[in-house]
């Protein structure tokens, strides 16, 4: 059990650190910024990454919202599923503070949002509370259908990362303007620690609608989808 757990929180640090730290080192710079194309992709590709090195220890979850939605499918246990959510938050809250550190040593930089996610002020293209909570909860069930999808044991075998990771690319570029983008809510509580704004005022939503996502993913699957898996 312990190697499962630090393979979580192994796998959340590179999540949050590479994620996040694209956003915070590497997305503004006029020249050579890499944009908010730029950060989908380096979330998509910790998610591959991390799932290729680690995911046949723990199951790569990296997510509370993930493990939730597993659980609701029967694809892990609920035994383990509080000891996962530490896992992950405290690899998230250990990237957090060592992104913070990095970007600390540039004279003059200040924290900012912090790549948090956020609503109304907070929201990069100024969407409100009702519009985050919409796209939170979508793209979060779109992602646990296509992780139970990809994983399932009629599935094309050792391809799943390139899709998770692929899919968590195609969410970024849907929502970062919206929320700059959370469906993990131990990558918003890490990196919301530190943010200069309201972030930590808003992290419920980044709690409840991410895991209300993975919960209706989760029954969307169990309810239409896995009578094949079955079948």
């Amino acid at each position: 059990m312990l190697r499962k757990l630090m393979a979580e929180a192994l796998g959340t640090f590179w999540l949050v650190f590479g994620g996040c730290g694209s956003a915070v080192l590497a997305a503004g710079y006029p020249e050579l910024g890499i944009g908010f194309v730029g950060v989908s992709l380096a979330f998509g590709l910790t998610v591959m990454t991390m799932a290729y090195a680690v995911g046949h220890i723990s199951g790569g979850h990296f997510n509370p919202a993930v493990s939730l939605g597993l659980a609701l499918a029967n694809r892990f246990s609920w035994r383990e599923l509080p000891f996962y959510w530490l896992a992950q938050i405290a690899g998230a809250a250990l990237a957090a503070v060592a992104l913070f550190a990095v970007a600390s040593g540039k004279a003059g930089w200040s924290p900012g949002g912090f790549a948090s996610n956020g609503f109304g002020e907070l929201s990069p293209g100024g969407y409100g509370m009702t519009a985050a909570l919409l796209v939170e909860v979508i793209l979060t069930a779109g992602f646990l259908i296509v992780i139970l999808g990809s994983t399932s044991a009629r599935a094309p075998q050792g391809f799943a990362p390139i899709a998770i990771g692929l899919a968590l690319t195609l969410i970024h570029l849907v929502s970062i303007p919206v929320t700059n983008t959370s469906v993990n809510p131990a990558r918003s509580t890490g990196v919301a620690l530190f943010a200069e704004t309201a972030a930590l005022g808003q992290l419920w939503l980044f709690w409840l609608a991410p895991l209300a996502g993975a919960a209706i993913g989760a029954i969307i699957w169990r309810l239409v989808l896995a009578a094949d898996e079955a079948g």
